[in-house]
């Protein structure tokens, strides 16, 4: 045996449609011999909020050892992960190829994917995750919806936390009355055959939170790339199914993952690489789905096509050059860099791309916001997800900078938030009125 971390991980294809993954006595000693290894370990311990509950757990035990913790009491510290995944990608040194053989994101899907299956998951909680048709609902009503669920409507938030469990003081990402699949064919730029890059062809998965709440992300990036001269397209079957998988429900991200797959494959098929405007999508096409459905060689070419928007990018910097045209922007930036932009294992392509900026002066953060998907904003999780995304919100403060911006936007309302918390007891620095994505901050740069 030898000590891990010596060798690049590998990840092993999840065993869902097995009957076993399901049993839940064979959970419980696959979660014995991880929290074990976890409890002798202890690297994980200021990771997230997962690991404290577990260590607790263990040494306020009778033993102070996991023999004499009842599994009942695992739940808690399940239910705090966020699948961020970096506790893989950049913790633990017992992952695969090491015999041990520890994925503990896997490891708790699978515990939700049994409570998905034996009807545990909250209703309210399986609406939440409905994010076309609950967008495609509010797209007409967008102004009302907007103000039912301001923070300051006292009427509204209450109700909403009572129903739903969503806390009353998170701040929520706003709907659109129009969705950017409809207004993109007669919004696009021309694509500019001076560019060194002319002759790509791009087409842009918009997702769902690009799609319903926040259509400016998709159209810097389309600007970027067109006078970049990238012929770019946009598309948008469905959610790529990650506030699912967040919850147990791996059959739906499979469906969603198949349709979205053949939306999409005919574009590569035409000479187009795909481009995922949020680090959460990219993350579900290019890593979660082939592990969903390995044996599925339409996922896996699909796989192989699709890139992060910040990591395309500076591809096109590093190969062909960028189009010239940028001009400075006010400056300082301060960055930060989302888990599942970490998780995707391509190195700070933000970073880097904000970084071919003229006078860049870009201020990186490199830490858990807190926010977590949709964890991060209900009752239960909110002031913990405040917590834990403190560092980073005090370090953005301390900063000062011009911009705060974030691939995640959730991630960057959540940061925001917690900036806005920490100038009320008294910390000094400025609140940006927004946290953009970075495309958006390269699109200004542009003119856009």
């Amino acid at each position: 045996m030898s000590e891990g971390s010596l060798e690049a991980p590998i990840r092993h294809p999840i065993d869902w449609n097995n009957p076993d993954f399901y049993d839940g006595e064979k959970l419980d000693q696959e979660l014995r011999r991880v929290f074990d290894i976890c409890h002798g370990c202890r690297r994980c311990f200021n990771l997230c909020d997962t690991f404290p509950k577990l260590f607790d757990l263990i040494d306020d035990s009778e033993t102070g050892e996991l023999d004499s913790v009842s599994s009942e009491n695992f739940k808690p510290a399940v239910d705090a992960c966020t699948l961020c995944d970096m506790c893989f990608m950049t913790k633990c040194p017992y992952v695969p190829p090491h015999e041990f053989n520890l994925d503990f994101p896997h490891l708790m899907l699978r515990y939700r994917a049994i409570e998905h299956r034996n009807g545990q998951i909250p209703f309210a909680t399986r609406q939440i995750t409905e994010t076309d048709r609950n967008g495609k609902i509010a797209r007409p009503v967008a102004g009302l919806m907007n103000w039912g669920t301001k923070t300051e409507n006292k009427l509204t938030r209450p109700l909403m936390q009572a129903f739903s469990g969503i806390d009353k003081e998170a701040d929520l990402p706003k709907y659109q009355a129009k969705t950017i699949s409809s207004q993109f064919k007669t919004t696009k730029s021309r694509v500019n055959k001076a560019a060194p890059a002319f002759g790509r062809k791009a087409v842009l998965y918009a997702t769902c939170f690009v799609n319903y709440n926040n259509s400016k992300i998709g159209f810097a990036a389309e600007k970027v790339l067109s006078i970049n001269g990238v012929d770019t397209e946009l598309i948008y079957p469905k959610c790529c199914g990650m506030p699912k998988l967040e919850h147990g429900d791996i059959a739906a991200v499979a469906t969603n993952a198949k349709e979205v797959a053949t939306s999409l494959l005919p574009w590569v098929d035409k000479g187009y690489d795909v481009i995922a405007l949020i680090p959460s999508c990219a993350l579900m096409l290019k890593f979660e789905w082939p592990l969903i459905l390995p044996d599925n060689e339409n996922i896996k070419r699909l796989s192989e096509a699709t890139k992060d928007i910040s990591e395309y990018i500076v591809e096109i910097s590093k190969n062909e050059g960028l189009a010239d045209g940028m001009v400075s922007t006010p400056r300082p930036v301060t960055l930060h860099l989302a888990c599942h932009a970490r998780a995707q294992n391509m190195g700070p392509k933000a970073a880097e791309m904000l970084k071919l900026l003229p006078d860049a002066d870009v201020k990186v953060i490199e830490r858990c916001s807190g926010h977590g998907g949709s964890w991060g904003m209900m009752k239960e999780n909110f002031d913990t997800a405040l917590k834990i995304g403190k560092p980073v919100a005090r370090t953005a403060l301390e900063k000062n900078s011009s911009e705060v911006v974030s691939e995640c936007p959730l991630a960057g309302v959540h940061i925001r938030q917690g900036m806005k918390q920490l100038k009320e007891e008294g910390d000094e620095g400025g609140i940006p009125d927004t946290a953009p994505h970075p495309i958006e901050i390269l699109a200004k740069s542009y003119g856009f």
